[in-house]
């Protein structure tokens, strides 16, 4: 007769807030890469873009600037988001999220395809809604009595509340 064996149950780790965000920015930048590359498989944009013009804007070194500087502040965020002390993280990824929500949404402007443009707008706004979720909710710590005095507890930190 066999002994049934108990189900083992998967750790769940906890994730750092930079691990979430630096994931979150990774993920926005796929996304906002993704939307403009399927893009060109809609029908004109292609041959729009050998006339020189990208949805309303003519194609120069102004309007490439523009766009790889765009598509560089979610990189250089990727890595902003694990090195940067705490307190500057959280607002620099705060304010960052909130100045890419107009960004993003003005990009469905340029499609034709709304199902499509729309969806990768939806899409990049969570994303953007995770990053100010991780970053406004961000553990912070209590000053602990002790660290005053200039010695410091053989204890865990205690965390604020909130």
């Amino acid at each position: 007769m066999r002994t049934r064996q108990p189900a083992s149950t998967l750790e769940d780790q906890p994730i750092p807030v930079r691990a979430k965000l630096a994931a979150a920015w990774t993920s926005f930048m796929f996304l906002y890469a993704y939307v403009d590359i399927l893009g060109f498989f809609t029908p004109g944009i292609v041959e729009d873009i050998l006339d020189g013009k990208v949805f309303e804007f003519d194609l120069s070194q102004t309007f490439s600037t523009t766009a790889l500087t765009l598509m560089a502040i979610p990189i250089f965020m990727v890595v902003l988001s694990m090195t940067l002390p705490a307190r500057a993280n959280r607002v620099t990824n705060l304010v960052v999220a909130l100045l890419y929500v107009p960004v993003t949404v003005f990009n469905v402007a340029g499609g034709f395809w709304l199902y499509f443009y729309g969806l990768g707008v939806v899409l990049e706004l969570i994303v953007l809604a995770l990053v100010v979720r991780y970053a406004w909710t961000w553990p912070s710590t209590a000053p602990s009595a002790t660290a005053t005095t200039g010695t410091r507890p053989d204890r865990e930190t205690v965390r604020a509340p909130r």
